[in-house]
């Protein structure tokens, strides 16, 4: 809506001010029409715009598309600003080929539903594309339990891992809300050190984790999950298999590794 309106106000104001232009500047005669004031001005936009309708939604749609556009960009010098941090950081999960050439990264949920259902892409995409290397960002936007579950998550990277995946793909599977409790629920059943888990969520990594990531996702425009990152590309929502492989299948055309 707040578009849509600025568009109209766009509208308004281009029209206005044309409006204006057109009226004469020297002194006026018999023969020269008075200026038009702002009432006379407003009327005749008003009454066009009612008798031309299709001109507020191609105004809308131009404005969505400069808009996404402008967004696009800065995503593109985000990427490249951030490069080292989101692809590379030394607080982050990776997955796969660890020396792959093609990097696709995921901010994610615990408790988001659609993340849930997006594992299995990923899952498929490991297993199709052994080369592909992947990385994870706890990105806890759900409330307080995800916030935990992702503490959880990340002190398990720390101390184990190797088996990082098997809890992760636990929790994502865990049916209910899940918070504190049922991460190191998983973490027992896993039969991983309570302790040593429990030592590192005190400690500095888990927050300054997220602190990195909340600071990404924000550069990058980021405020949902699943959200991706492929090249210099950011893919917002569960967009599927398909459109994820297809992107992952671009990336590695400029490669001999995929």
């Amino acid at each position: 809506m707040r578009a849509f309106m600025a568009a109209v106000g766009a509208i308004v104001l281009a029209a206005g001010t044309a409006l204006a232009l057109a009226a004469p500047a020297a002194s006026q005669t018999a023969d020269t029409p008075a200026p038009l004031d702002r009432a006379t001005v407003e009327t005749i936009v008003r009454e066009y715009l009612l008798a031309n309708p299709e001109i507020l939604q191609e105004a809308f749609t131009a404005l969505e598309r400069k808009q996404a556009a402008a967004q696009e960009a800065q995503r593109v010098a985000a990427i490249t600003e951030q490069r080292d941090v989101i692809f590379n950081s030394t607080r982050q999960v990776v997955l796969g080929n660890k020396e792959g050439d093609v990097t696709l990264v995921e901010f994610f949920d615990y408790n988001c539903g659609y993340c849930k259902r997006a594992m299995g892409d990923l899952v498929r995409l490991l297993k199709e594309h052994p080369d592909l290397r992947v990385v994870l960002k706890e990105f806890p936007v759900l409330g307080r339990g995800s916030t935990e579950a992702a503490q959880v998550a990340i002190a398990v990277n720390e101390v184990a891992p190797e088996r990082y995946l098997d809890f992760h793909l636990a929790l994502l599977s865990h049916e209910g809300p899940i918070d504190r409790a049922a991460a190191l629920d998983v973490v027992e059943k896993l039969g991983l050190p309570l302790d040593k888990v429990s030592e590192v969520m005190a400690g500095p990594v888990v927050s300054e984790t997220i602190e990195e990531v909340y600071s990404l996702a924000n550069a990058l425009g980021i405020n949902g999950t699943p959200s991706y990152v492929i090249g210099d590309k950011v893919l917002v929502g569960a967009v599927g298999y398909d459109t994820l492989a297809a992107d992952v299948e671009d990336a590695c055309s400029g490669t001999t590794s995929c």
